[in-house]
């Protein structure tokens, strides 16, 4: 059984949604709005957040971030927005998946399933820091430098550049970075992995147009070179 936080402001979905996960044997808590959301998240430390971005107080977007700095639950959105942009921001954020309304229930339960299992465990912390030619990626700690510069990166960008550091100086293919970054259920959807290595690097290279960290291997996959 796992905690899992529904925040949806929907009554209807959020009683259907409600009686399957507790089906399930999971333990649910409501919310229907983004002050609920947050407050239950303080109170009760989920295991798994399921959000609608259609809150009407706060912008679900609000909501993850905030949820993001607080805890390290993965988090399932829920969200009628289609477009491409919506997704890469919830997912650039830190969401785990972004599942579109209207949505099968068989298939969000698969999702449900998939987020707990990449919940956070002690190998998640156990990739050694990566470091040279100036660039320093320390991934205990989630702390990244360029030279004397401190560079930001997002809870996605790191998750990528994880699974590249497990396998330094290899190719890893784009099926096995989707999976590793945005759970079991991606494998397809590469156009995520060209925004993110583009945002990648141009924080961690010098010269963003001629990458000598994060490589291109054309048709294989990315790979990782310090």
């Amino acid at each position: 059984m796992s905690r899992i936080l529904l925040v949806d402001d929907d009554p209807t979905l959020r009683r259907t949604l409600q009686l399957n996960l507790a089906a399930r044997g999971h333990e649910v808590t409501l919310a229907s709005s983004g002050a609920e959301a947050l407050q239950a998240v303080r109170d009760g430390d989920p295991e798994l957040i399921v959000l609608d971005l259609g809150l009407p107080d706060l912008d679900g977007i609000e909501v993850l971030l905030q949820v993001r700095g607080e805890l390290t639950a993965p988090v399932i959105v829920l969200s009628a927005r289609r477009e491409a942009h919506d997704k890469v921001l919830a997912l650039d954020i830190g969401a785990i998946d972004y599942v579109t309304k209207p949505f099968s229930m068989d298939e969000l339960m698969a999702r449900v399933r998939a987020a707990l299992r990449r919940r956070p465990s002690p190998e998640d912390d156990a990739v050694p820091t990566v470091s040279g030619s100036g660039l320093v990626l320390d991934f205990a700690n989630h702390r990244a430098t360029r030279g004397d510069e401190v560079v930001h990166l997002t809870p996605t960008e790191w998750r990528v550049l994880a699974e590249l550091a497990r396998n330094l100086g290899r190719v890893v293919s784009h099926e096995n970075l989707l999976r590793a970054a945005w759970g079991p259920t991606y494998g397809r959807e590469r156009h995520y992995l060209r925004v993110f290595a583009n945002q990648i690097r141009r924080k961690i290279e010098v010269d963003p147009a001629r990458p000598v960290h994060l490589v291109n291997e054309p048709g294989l996959g990315y790979r990782l070179v310090v």
